[in-house]
């Protein structure tokens, strides 16, 4: 038996001092120190020895283990370093080189569109008022002249949370609130941005959600040329100063004459401009001024609507409305801030 450690012992060591990697080095351990390896299967034979033999072989085969241990250990501290160096080596940072940028934000075209109008009406003495998106029945259809048996409320089909609360359909129920807070005070002066929500199939010009702006201007002696002089400010100012404006006929239930407003706008192409329609206005209905506290032989005023993604649709040349709630980076990246 002690041959044969001798001779394990040197068989082994010679294997391990020409080992290669660390998958070579640890195919060796188990062939010499595993369960079933040759060191462990000598040692098993160590119970047919006699009492004197048995220390004298235990000593050796200690002595042999661990000078196969040593060996292993050497070559595996030595991979382990080259593995560390090799890491050290691959994921060196150049410190010279210049920062990577982080990448820009962009604002969403919608939120652009709503800060530019917000700024033309600013501009033209007009301040910004909000109102809360989950709406009384009251204040969204009773008080703008709908009560709960007129017709007109068949044109908006909206979402009821109770029999009495909603989603509010219009920005319109901003344009009450204002006008109950000011007491019949004059003037009003507002517009109410904000979104809104109608049973709707989304499609390429329809949303189940969408943004509106409203505005409102309540005082004396308000006429209907006031508006139309308001709009065409504002479509100039938006769209450029040889933006024509013309009105037609329509009907709205709070608003008394109503009409609907068109743009001029040219196609890609087009020799000429066309005309587009983009909002809804009209003198702001006595009965709604007289329920909101106002005295409708003293003053008058006028309200109009616009719809936030079509004027966006219009000035950006978009074609599609879902563009703006898909949240593809690829469409919103076009509006980062140079």
């Amino acid at each position: 038996m002690r041959e044969r450690l001798e001779q394990l012992k040197a068989e082994a060591l010679e294997q391990l001092q020409n080992v290669a990697d660390a998958k070579q080095l640890d195919e060796l351990r188990i062939k010499y120190q595993g369960k079933k390896g040759k060191l462990t299967e000598i040692l098993r034979g160590m119970g047919g020895l006699s009492a004197e033999e048995r220390p004298v072989i235990g000593q050796l085969a200690n002595e042999v283990r661990d000078a196969i241990d040593a060996a292993i250990g050497g070559h595996q501290e030595r991979f382990e370093q080259e593995e560390t160096e090799r890491r050290l080596a691959s994921e060196t940072i150049d410190v010279t080189l210049p920062g990577r940028k982080p990448k820009q934000g962009a604002v969403h075209p919608l939120t652009r569109v709503v800060e530019e109008i917000e700024e033309i009406f600013i501009g033209m003495g007009y301040r910004v008022a909000e109102g809360p998106e989950v709406e009384t029945d009251y204040h969204n259809f009773e008080a703008l002249n709908l009560p709960k048996d007129h017709p007109a409320r068949d044109m908006q089909d909206s979402f009821y949370i109770t029999e009495d609360l909603l989603m509010r359909t219009q920005t319109s129920p901003v344009q009450v609130r204002t006008m109950e807070a000011m007491s019949g005070e004059v003037p009003v002066k507002i517009i109410c941005p904000g979104k809104v929500y109608r049973r709707d199939d989304d499609d390429a010009t329809h949303s189940f959600q969408f943004q509106q702006i409203e505005g409102l201007v309540i005082g004396k002696n308000i006429r209907m040329s006031d508006l139309k002089g308001t709009l065409l400010q504002f479509m100039r100012e938006l769209f450029g100063s040889d933006t024509e404006i013309r009105m037609r006929p329509s009907f709205f239930p709070f608003t008394e004459p109503s009409a609907e407003v068109d743009v001029t706008y040219r196609k890609k192409g087009a020799s000429e401009p066309g005309w587009l329609e983009v909002l809804g206005c009209g003198m702001v209905h006595p009965r709604v001024l007289e329920m909101s506290g106002y005295d409708p032989e003293q003053y008058s005023g006028f309200a109009f609507g616009i719809g936030v993604e079509r004027i966006a649709m219009l000035k950006y040349g978009i074609d599609d409305i879902r563009h703006f709630y898909n949240n593809d980076e690829r469409f919103l990246e076009q509006f980062a801030r140079r």
